[in-house]
């Protein structure tokens, strides 16, 4: 692993840290440090559920903004990886908790979408996709993540509209499943994700594809003509 993401593995649980000691942006190396994570958790017999935590205070301010700025090829190189990572989410054979500690905006939100459970820190945080108020568009597969997850009664303002929510209304929303104390998040999360790891993984796993392989499908078949389409961001 990079240093800015450890995993370990507690009984059946592997556990990933995210932690750049800032906003715990995608950059390609997180990226590739989560999806390494994944790999980890697919070639460990013992494994049977994951967690994806935050660090305090922030779960992910989403893509780094110094390579979307790069250029029109750097932004869709980088937005391709964190549809991949998030397609293998939101896909994958095991169950995924995610331990949302804080802030979760962007990209960090849109990865809150593919994971199976969210269990989010309480306080004075901000959850959701705030692309258009930036002016920029939401890619496909955020869009078809938020159409599968999130409440119908919410999706007009948390995707049009660009609206971010604290923690206790983004239950409502549909970005986290519960709020817990701060300090208990990633606690909570693992626990959640070792009564999972009960499971019996194969049926876990079917049900998981009927449930959502027309979603992936769609974000497989549009991705191309998708990424092809998406600007790169202004110079700051």
């Amino acid at each position: 692993m990079n240093g800015a993401l450890t995993t370990e593995v507690d009984g059946d649980v592997l556990v990933a840290h995210m932690d750049d000691g800032k906003a715990n942006v995608f950059g390609h190396d997180m990226l590739g440090g989560l999806q390494a994570g994944l790999d980890a958790a697919e070639a460990d017999e013992k494994v049977r559920a994951v967690v994806i935590a935050g660090r305090p205070g922030c779960f992910s301010g989403g893509f780094d903004l110094a390579v979307m700025r790069g250029g029109q090829d750097a932004t869709q190189g980088l937005v391709r990886a964190g549809a991949e990572l998030c397609l293998r989410l939101y896909g994958f054979r095991l169950p995924v908790v995610g331990a949302c500690t804080g802030h979760a905006v962007a990209a960090g939100a849109i990865t809150l979408m593919a994971l199976d459970t969210r269990i989010g820190a309480e306080g004075k945080f901000k959850v959701g996709m705030s692309e258009v108020a930036l002016g920029m568009r939401l890619p496909v597969y955020a869009a078809a993540l938020a159409q599968d997850r999130l409440s119908r009664l919410r999706l007009t303002s948390a995707t049009i509209q660009g609206e971010l929510f604290d923690p206790m209304t983004a239950v409502e929303v549909g970005y986290l499943d519960r709020v817990v104390d701060a300090d208990q998040v990633i606690a909570e999360a693992v626990a959640e994700a070792h009564r999972l790891a009960k499971l019996p993984t194969g049926a876990h796993a079917l049900t998981k594809e009927v449930i959502r392989s027309a979603t992936i499908d769609h974000i497989r078949k549009t991705l191309d003509s998708d990424m092809g389409a998406l600007p790169s961001l202004p110079p700051a």
